[in-house]
């Protein structure tokens, strides 16, 4: 072994070599270049082409040699006891005369250039000396190795990397967020990006900023709404730990702020017309009756790709000014995984998005072809996206073949989704049977869980690690658009299982190259 290095409480210690013979010993050697002399008073002196010095071999190679006996002897993997030990030195450029010798150190263990022929011939037999100490076997030698390598050694991080990554892309967002300060004249702006452009993000970032106000700005009463219940959960864990003075003053689904306006009946959950048409013109009626208190300065809508014509206009009916009162609606019209095509009825200012800030360079890569702009990938690389196949019918059950070995790569449960783009996983709807929604939502959040979900469900939600199922046999409506939002839920490790042709069908040539079909 070469080059080893030691520490302990008091000194550093380095080891130029380090030679293990089995049923000899083991020797530690210090190797001494240039010319090597010891002159009259008994100092040892070396000189080489950068000049001078002196030295001192012994004392060097001796305690050298114990702090590496305590070392190995100290580690809990070590039974043997006391092995036989012994030192060297080495002067590959310098002749020493066969009787030279010094009190604590003698010819035998002094190798010059003449010795260099066979030297570890000279370095067994000046272990022969000590005969109180066993020699060492091939294993005890194979384990002084291991030892010396270190233990407990911290492997590869994935949870690591992705934190690295996490941090970095964090503060990007930090530096795109800037784009709110250009908004702050304008009351209603529509803020464009594809999937991993940091629209939740920055969504956030600006209830904030309102609520909070500024110098040049009251603070406002704000609404921040979306569609989905995940993500609906996603911002109230994140809002209920701001400042009082920082929150919005409603968070939560169109749902809930249905029931905020005053509804109570929602009939048949299963009834489009009722969630279209009939619900917006309940809501629109609440809504005029609304006490200035409880009305909002600005109303924020997260993936607003997902409200229908008529959910706007209880929205809009809910400011304190219906005229200029602020209205920010953040969207990707290529997640419209709803067959539902709404727009504001006011004319908005757009602003575009144009970097992914989330998602590693590979996984980006693939679901590129389905974004709505074209994107400049800033989160980094990571490991190649793997797609295994199988039909439909398997794919349930490859998926759940995928969790154990991503555990045993390092991740943790918390970093882990299975989300499905046909047919419920069999563990998500036990849950939501068991729970109902809220307690369903609540694992999203367990440590100890992986999360098993469904891309509709899942939109502007993200997990370290996502093995997306695509459990159907044929393509169905809005297939393209919940292939986009599958492949681009992973940050950091992308598992993609399904049937080839299928995902071919849903994503087009240029998406299947990518995943190699």
């Amino acid at each position: 072994m070469a080059n080893l290095v030691l520490a302990d409480a008091e000194r550093e210690y380095e080891i130029d070599l380090l030679v293990l013979i089995p049923g000899a010993g083991v020797v530690v050697v210090e190797v001494k270049a240039g010319s090597v002399a010891v002159d009259d008073e008994g100092r040892w002196r070396q000189h080489t082409a950068y000049g001078e010095k002196v030295i001192d071999p012994v004392g060097q190679v001796t305690r050298a040699k114990y702090a590496a006996r305590t070392y190995v002897e100290s580690d809990p993997r070590w039974s043997r006891g006391r092995l036989r030990w012994g030192h060297a030195i080495v002067v590959p450029h310098s002749s020493f005369d066969d009787d030279f010798a010094l009190p604590d150190c003698p010819r035998s263990l002094v190798h010059d250039r003449d010795d260099m022929g066979d030297l570890v011939a000279r370095l067994r037999d000046s272990l022969a000396g000590d005969r109180t100490s066993p020699v060492p076997t091939e294993r005890d030698c194979d384990q002084i190795v291991e030892i010396l390598r270190g233990r407990n050694l911290p492997l590869r991080d994935v949870v690591a990397l992705a934190a690295e990554r996490e941090d970095r892309t964090e503060r990007l967002t930090e530096e795109q967020a800037m784009i709110l300060d250009v908004t702050r004249l304008l009351n209603r702006v529509e803020i464009r990006g594809g999937a991993g452009s940091g629209k939740t993000s920055l969504a956030l970032a600006q209830v904030r900023s309102l609520a909070a106000g500024r110098a040049d700005r009251p603070s406002q009463r704000v609404a921040l709404l979306c569609y989905s219940i995940g993500l609906a959960s996603l911002f109230k864990r994140v809002t209920q730990i701001w400042r009082h003075n920082h929150r919005p003053a409603f968070v939560g689904t169109y749902e809930d702020f249905a029931r905020y306006l005053g509804v109570t009946d929602f009939g048949d959950r299963e009834n489009i017309s009722f969630w279209e048409n009939e619900l917006p013109a309940t809501m629109r009626e609440l809504v005029a009756e609304l006490p200035p208190g409880r009305r909002f300065d600005s109303i924020i809508v997260d993936e607003a790709q997902d409200f229908a014509d008529d959910w706007w206009l209880p929205l809009l009916g809910a400011l304190r000014d219906q005229e200029t009162g602020g209205l920010f609606v953040y969207s990707d019209e290529n997640q419209r995984v709803f067959p539902r095509f709404g727009r504001p009825p006011v004319q908005l200012v757009p602003l575009v998005l144009d970097h992914n800030l989330r998602n590693t360079k590979q996984i980006a890569d693939v679901f590129a072809p389905l974004t709505p702009i074209r994107m400049r990938c800033r989160g980094g690389d990571g490991p190649e996206v793997t797609f295994v196949p199988c039909s439909a019918d398997e794919a349930v059950d490859v998926a759940d073949d995928q969790i154990d070995p991503l555990l045993d790569e390092g991740w943790r449960p918390e970093d882990v989704a299975l989300i499905t783009t046909g047919k419920r996983h069999p563990e998500q709807a036990w849950r939501q049977e068991l729970d109902g929604q809220d307690g369903y939502w609540a694992c999203y959040w367990d440590a100890a869980q992986v999360f098993y979900g469904h891309v509709l469900g899942f939109k502007g939600l993200e997990r370290r690690v996502v093995v997306l199922c695509v459990n159907e046999s044929a393509t169905h409506d809005r297939a393209r658009e919940k292939l986009y939002v599958g492949l681009s839920r992973a940050t950091d490790r992308l598992i993609v299982v399904g049937d080839p042709a299928v995902i071919r069908e849903m994503g087009g040539q240029e998406v299947a190259k990518r995943l190699g079909l």
